[in-house]
């Protein structure tokens, strides 16, 4: 796999309740897995950087031709940016995880082998990627009324993808420059003031949205999705000025709410959400806000 080929599908994976960064391969059907993100995974290292590179070299200095063959390819990093990342497929890691002492070895090994298989049954059955996507959430401790929320707002964000993709609104810059637009909006803040309040890197932001949050985020996205559909809007300012519409009815909505007294806009990331996510009558009474 050439280290130029562009739009591969990044796609987080979850083992052992661990994020590992992964790019799928859809003209050699395999998955390429961030070596990194692995290595701190069976390592259980600090530094799984520092880790990687030592074992790298001594790799190297012994002549092993999986170091010598691993790729790199873009990943998103911790500061959010696109950079070049070693990755290496199945056979690669199965062989660099013998350099590798931990009792998490095997279960990873198992683990290994399920994905590529998962990820072609998804692609026949999408029923079973939003399967997959509740149980990951389950697994990292989310309550069963935050995921149902979450796979809705994903299907909401789809349909204004739709609506954007053919307003000819590109993916990328201009994806996030009107998804930026949104939340200054109705949130009054940007993408990155709204992260840097929740003390969030590289996390998405509404996988760390309290129940509320993504239900205005998704009265934004939806409100933006019908009037979209009615003006069919040919250009990105023509989609930009909708976006904006479309927050104002959220934005309504939060300073209605916030009238009353309640707090919206929660600090709380996913660590403080999880399980112990609560629907909006008792958020109020936990934030001491009514």
């Amino acid at each position: 796999m050439e280290n130029e080929k562009k739009d591969l599908p990044n796609k987080i994976q979850i083992f052992d309740n661990s994020k590992i960064r992964s790019v799928w391969d859809s003209e050699h059907e395999k998955w390429y897995f961030a070596i990194v993100d692995v290595v701190a995974v069976l390592s259980e290292s600090e530094n799984p950087q520092a880790y990687w590179r030592k074992l790298k070299q001594r790799l190297k200095e012994e002549g092993n031709e999986t170091v010598t063959n691993c790729h790199t390819l873009k990943l998103p990093a911790a500061d959010g940016k696109m950079r070049q990342t070693d990755v290496a497929d199945v056979p690669q890691l199965l062989r660099l995880i013998q350099s590798i002492p931990s009792k998490k070895a095997e279960p990873f090994k198992i683990w290994l082998a399920t994905v590529g298989g998962e990820f072609l049954d998804e692609a026949v059955d999408p029923e079973l990627s939003i399967e997959r996507a509740v149980q990951n959430y389950k697994n990292l401790g989310y309550s069963d009324n935050w995921i149902n929320q979450r796979i809705k707002s994903i299907e909401v964000r789809k349909a204004l993808t739709d609506e954007w993709d053919k307003s000819g609104v590109k993916k990328g810059k201009e994806y996030a420059l009107l998804t930026d637009l949104m939340y200054r909006t109705w949130a009054d803040m940007s993408a990155k003031e709204y992260k840097d309040f929740k003390g969030l890197k590289k996390e998405n932001l509404r996988d760390n949205m309290t129940n509320l949050e993504l239900i205005l985020n998704m009265l934004a996205e939806a409100s933006a999705t019908e009037l979209s559909q009615k003006e069919t809007p040919s250009t990105l300012n023509e989609s930009a000025r909708i976006a904006v519409s479309g927050a104002e009815v959220a934005r309504d909505a939060r300073k209605s709410l916030e009238k009353r007294g309640g707090t919206v806009i929660s600090s709380k990331n996913a660590k403080e959400i999880g399980t112990q996510q609560l629907p909006f009558e008792d958020h109020q009474k936990e934030d001491n806000s009514f």
